[in-house]
């Protein structure tokens, strides 16, 4: 990681082009001595009329050089170590067929219930700090997407390929409080919850909710229910290779029951998400129900590099004073 201890200094670089603007303006034709002469007479004269043109680009790269190590330039590393057990955190995201309706209205344009779902779950995983988060998704079957893990940006870039259809056109919740209990277990922690998004009803898996919900209270696993989208008949857009997309109406319905009990079980929350507003306000308050402390202890290591080029500096200007006062000296 490269920086400067002192950049501040690094405001007298602007200084240089005013420098030589003045100089230019006040620049007087120089008589030299030697030099002069044998510009007419030889080849060697011109060789030291051209090195002569240089004289100004010795002098003024050595004032650019001695600012640069005035700022202090330093390479090292920066490490922080996070000093807190935090949360242990498992997202159970509905990837069945019935997510594709499209009930809900984001930044002006209507989308699918999981394109508003991963807008709002990834604000919620970049809010977070010092916890450990994973990922279970599920449909006919569930399965970890993303075990437990501080990586946030893989998470979130996880979080946006999820499919529809990709675990099954059905939904099974009991399947995936299961997985998301097993998921739990690879790391300890003093708090463990699970935020289950579902927009149906679990007609699938090989495990009832109310099964799972029980081992979560044995485990003291705390689950928040998600119930996302509308009641009744909405939209769906297929694709039809004969005639084209379009839109069909479909039956879809919540089992908001069950939902609330797994939540009432075991200490967490049932909410319910009509739009994306209703579903940001659901995230923003689990995640101020849900916060930890975190100490962060950061360490630094940097080795100084100035004076490479304070001695390149001090070489171009004992250049420029020897040769200015030599062989270029000019005679107002």
């Amino acid at each position: 990681m490269f920086r400067f201890a002192s950049p501040y200094f690094l405001f007298l670089l602007a200084l240089i082009p005013v420098a030589v603007f003045y100089k230019q303006r006040r620049r007087t034709i120089p008589v030299m001595g030697i030099s002069a002469v044998a510009a007419v007479s030889n080849i060697r004269a011109s060789l030291w009329l051209r090195l002569r043109r240089v004289m100004p680009v010795l002098k003024y790269m050595g004032l650019v050089l001695l600012i640069i190590a005035m700022a202090r330039p330093q390479w090292g590393i920066r490490k922080q170590n996070i000093q807190t057990e935090g949360i242990n955190i498992i997202l159970a995201v509905d990837l069945s067929e019935s997510m594709a309706a499209l009930d809900f209205k984001q930044k002006g344009k209507i989308v699918n219930r999981l394109e508003a779902v991963k807008e709002v779950v990834r604000t919620f995983v970049d809010r977070r700090s010092g916890d450990r988060i994973g990922m279970v998704v599920f449909g006919s079957h569930a399965y970890t997407q993303v075990p437990l893990t501080r990586d946030y940006s893989t998470i979130v870039s996880v979080l946006h390929r999820l499919k529809i259809g990709a675990a099954g056109k059905s939904t099974a919740i009991g399947d995936a409080i299961g997985i998301s209990l097993k998921r739990l277990e690879d790391i300890k922690s003093k708090s463990n919850i699970i935020i289950l998004l579902t927009d149906g009803r679990s007609n699938s898996g090989e495990f009832e909710p109310a099964t799972t919900a029980a081992i979560a209270v044995q485990k003291h696993v705390k689950i928040y229910t998600v119930g996302v989208g509308t009641r009744g008949r909405v939209p769906f857009l297929i694709k039809d290779t004969i005639f084209g997309d379009r839109y069909v109406y479909q039956q879809v319905d919540i089992d908001e029951d069950t939902l609330k009990d797994i939540a009432g079980k075991t200490g967490g929350l049932y909410f319910r998400a009509k739009n994306i507003e209703g579903l940001e306000k659901i995230y923003n308050t689990i995640d101020r129900l849900e916060k930890t402390e975190v100490k962060i202890i950061t360490f630094e290591q940097y080795n100084e590099f100035y004076v490479y080029f304070l001695v390149m500096a001090f070489i171009l200007q004992g250049l420029w004073i020897i040769f200015s006062n030599t062989r270029f000296l000019e005679i107002p």
